[in-house]
């Protein structure tokens, strides 16, 4: 039996198991807060829900050993699509806020107004992007109907998380504080966070 709308539990999920190609360094690992940057996105999480999981390859599980809640890629696609569906695979009743682990500037305020503003009768809720007005897939919360339907399009050869938004009913909302849904993926992103975090 699937479980869908507000019977659906919310649990998180970090989003660690890309190769960082741009930045030359594992995203995951930067040091923005004292901390690595996965590390403080759960800390984040851990505080507004009972469960956070990390997304990660194979290959990188040793990098997060002591860490309980991994969630190895376990299904045949790549990018975020990977992180976001074995995840589903794992726990197909869940809904996951998921997010990115290139989002320096995130705080607290951000998610617990994305926790606020869920609604679980839709297949996700996310922020508008204040760089395109498109929607937000990567900090979002993806309802289990949202997650198949990410499923169907991407064994059909679309594997586009955002694209699966577009083309669902969504939850959609602007964000007060859209400063915090920056993309750090680049070295100069990377000086422009510190350099934001400083004042």
């Amino acid at each position: 039996m699937t479980i869908t709308g507000n019977n659906a539990p919310l649990k998180g999920l970090v989003l660690c198991g890309g190769f960082s190609t741009r930045m030359q360094e594992d995203k995951s690992s930067i040091n923005y807060h004292g901390m690595p940057q996965w590390q403080y996105l759960v800390t984040l999480l851990q505080s507004l829900l009972p469960e956070v999981y990390i997304s990660c390859r194979e290959d990188q599980q040793e990098h997060f050993a002591g860490y309980p809640n991994l969630v190895p890629d376990s299904v045949p696609f790549g990018g975020p699509s990977a992180g976001l569906l074995s995840a589903h695979a794992l726990q197909p009743e869940t809904a996951w806020l998921v997010l990115a682990c290139d989002l320096p500037l995130l705080s607290k305020q951000s998610l617990e107004l994305l926790i606020a503003q869920r609604d679980a009768t839709k297949t996700a809720t996310t922020f508008v992007s204040p760089v395109n007005n498109l929607p937000e897939p990567l900090i979002a919360i993806w309802e289990p109907a949202g997650l198949q339907a990410l499923l169907e399009n991407v064994t059909a050869g679309k594997n586009c998380p955002r694209k699966t938004m577009l083309n669902n009913d969504i939850a959609l909302f602007k964000n007060p504080y859209a400063a915090e849904q920056f993309n750090a993926n680049t070295p100069e992103e990377k000086a422009e966070a510190l350099k934001d975090l400083e004042k």
